[in-house]
C-alpha cells in the first residue's frame, strides 16, 4: 500500500494540474488561453505570417506610441527586459539621422562679404546701397560708370578681383552681338528650334533658352566664337592698372562639351565680374569699352581721367538685344530687378555649377540702367550652394538700384567732364 501511495501521489498532482482552472493558469503565466493557444499556432505557422500575426495580437499594446508601432521590431521593443525606447528619443533620433544629409557644395551661401574690403576712394553712397543690397550672401558687388569705366565701389574686392567662374548664361550677351554681326539671325525673325517650335531672339534673351543659343554656337563655329569673345575683352584683364587684379580665361580649343554648351552655359570661359562689367559696360555706350579704373585716394580721384580700350562696331546691333535684355527684368528671368518703369533696366542672368570646381553653385547678373545721362552698370556675382540663382542675383541688382534712387542718385549723378583719352594696346 505505501509503493501505491508513492505511485499515486504524482499522478495526482499531475491530475491537478489537468484539470486546473483557466484563471489559474492566466495567474501563472501571465497570458489568456487565446493567447496561449495563438502562441502555439504561431510557432508552426511561416515565420512571415508569425511575425505578422504577432503583430495583430500586439496592437493594444503597440498603440501607445505611434513611432514604435510603425518599426518592424515593436514586439522585441515591449517585451525585452531591457530599458524601454520612449517615443520622445526615436523622434530626435529620426531628426537627427535627418539633419546627417550629404551636400555636394563646398562653397558656403552666406557669408560675411566685406571681410578685407578698403573703402577708401569709393563712393560711399553706392558703397552702402550695395552692402544694404547683398545682405548676408556670399558674393560680390560692382558697381561701375559705364561712360568713363570708372568703378564706384566694390563689396568683397578680393572676389571681384581674384575670382574667375564660369559665365553661365551671361555668355550669351557676346553670343547674341556676334550672331547679328555674323548675319546669321535677324532680331525680329523666330528661329525654328524644333519641328513645330520657334523663338526670336528677344524673346530668347528674356527667358534664356538655351537650345537657341546651342543652335547659334553651332552655326557660328568655334572660330568665331573665339574671334568674338577675345573682341569683347573675355580672357584678359578688364581693368588699367587695378592691383590684384587676375584675367579670366578663354580657352583655345573646343571644350569636350562643345561648342554648343560654350555658347549657352560658357563652357570653356572663365569669367571675373571686372569682365562682366566691361561688356555690359560697352553694351551701355553703344560700342566704346573703356578701361575699369578703380580710383583708391583723393589725388587719384582728383587726376582721374577716363581710358579708352577699343571700340566695337556694334552700334547698330545694339538695338537688336535692348528689347532682349529689358525683357528680362520685364518679364523674363530677371523680374526680381525691376524696380521702377520710369528707370528701365537691362540685363541677363546665369545660373550654374561651375565646371571647374562643381562644389560651386553660381548666380550671376550683369546689368545697366539708362537713367537718362546716367548709365550705371552694377554685376552681382553670388558663390554658394542651394538658394544661389541668377534671379535672386538679379533681385540683389534690383536693390542697389532701388537704394540708390530712394537717395535721387540716379538724378543727381553726374560722369565727370573730363577729355577721354584712349590707350593703345
Amino acid at each position: 500500500m505505501s509503493a501505491l501511495r508513492v505511485v499515486a501521489a504524482p499522478l495526482v498532482g499531475l491530475m491537478a494540474l489537468l484539470i486546473v482552472s483557466p484563471s489559474a493558469v492566466q495567474a501563472a503565466s501571465g497570458a489568456s488561453p487565446a493567447t496561449v493557444a495563438h502562441k502555439h499556432r504561431r510557432r508552426r505557422a511561416h515565420p512571415a505570417v508569425a511575425e505578422k500575426k504577432a503583430a495583430v495580437a500586439n496592437k493594444p499594446a503597440i498603440e501607445t506610441s505611434r513611432v514604435v508601432r510603425r518599426t518592424r521590431t515593436r514586439a522585441a521593443v515591449i517585451h525585452t527586459n531591457t530599458a524601454p525606447v520612449t517615443p520622445g528619443a526615436v523622434i530626435r533620433a529620426s531628426r537627427r539621422s535627418r539633419r546627417a544629409v550629404y551636400s555636394p557644395w563646398t562653397e558656403p551661401t552666406f557669408a560675411d562679404s566685406t571681410v578685407g574690403d578698403k573703402v577708401d576712394g569709393e563712393d560711399l553712397t553706392v558703397r552702402k546701397a550695395a552692402l544694404d543690397a547683398l545682405g548676408p550672401y556670399n558674393g560680390t558687388v560692382v558697381v561701375s560708370d559705364a561712360q568713363t569705366g570708372r568703378i564706384l565701389s566694390i563689396v568683397n574686392q578680393k572676389l571681384a578681383l581674384t575670382g574667375a567662374f564660369q559665365p553661365c548664361s551671361t555668355v550669351k550677351v557676346v553670343v547674341s552681338l556676334a550672331s547679328l554681326s555674323e548675319g546669321l539671325v535677324d532680331a525680329s525673325m523666330p528661329m525654328h528650334l524644333t519641328r513645330r517650335y520657334a523663338m526670336d531672339m528677344t524673346t530668347a534673351l528674356a527667358r534664356s533658352n538655351n537650345a537657341f543659343f546651342a543652335r547659334l554656337g553651332e552655326e557660328l563655329g568655334f572660330e568665331r566664337v573665339e574671334k568674338y569673345g577675345k573682341m569683347f575683352g573675355l580672357g584678359e584683364k578688364a581693368g588699367l592698372d587695378i592691383p590684384g587684379e587676375e584675367a579670366g580665361y578663354l580657352t583655345s580649343e573646343v571644350p569636350d562639351s562643345g561648342v554648343g554648351m560654350m555658347t549657352s552655359f560658357g563652357d570653356g570661359i572663365r569669367l571675373t565680374p571686372l569682365e562682366l562689367s566691361s561688356v555690359i559696360g560697352t553694351v551701355a555706350t553703344g560700342g566704346t569699352m573703356y578701361y575699369l579704373q578703380y580710383p583708391r585716394s583723393e589725388d587719384e580721384l582728383e587726376h582721374f581721367v577716363p581710358r579708352i580700350k577699343r571700340v566695337l562696331d556694334i552700334s547698330t546691333l545694339i538695338p537688336s538685344i535692348r528689347p532682349g535684355m529689358e525683357g528680362a527684368v520685364e518679364y523674363g528671368t530677371a523680374r526680381r530687378a525691376n524696380f521702377d518703369p520710369g528707370a528701365p533696366i537691362f540685363g541677363k542672368t546665369g545660373t550654374c555649377t561651375d565646371t571647374a570646381q562643381p562644389g560651386v553653385h553660381l548666380g550671376w547678373f550683369g546689368s545697366f540702367a539708362d537713367y537718362g545721362k546716367t548709365k550705371l552698370v552694377v554685376v552681382v556675382l553670388l558663390t554658394g550652394g542651394r538658394g544661389i540663382s541668377g534671379p535672386i542675383a538679379s533681385g540683389i541688382a534690383g536693390n542697389v538700384y532701388r537704394n540708390l534712387n530712394t537717395e535721387h542718385y540716379l538724378t543727381q549723378y553726374q560722369a565727370p567732364s573730363v577729355e577721354f583719352v584712349p590707350v593703345r594696346n
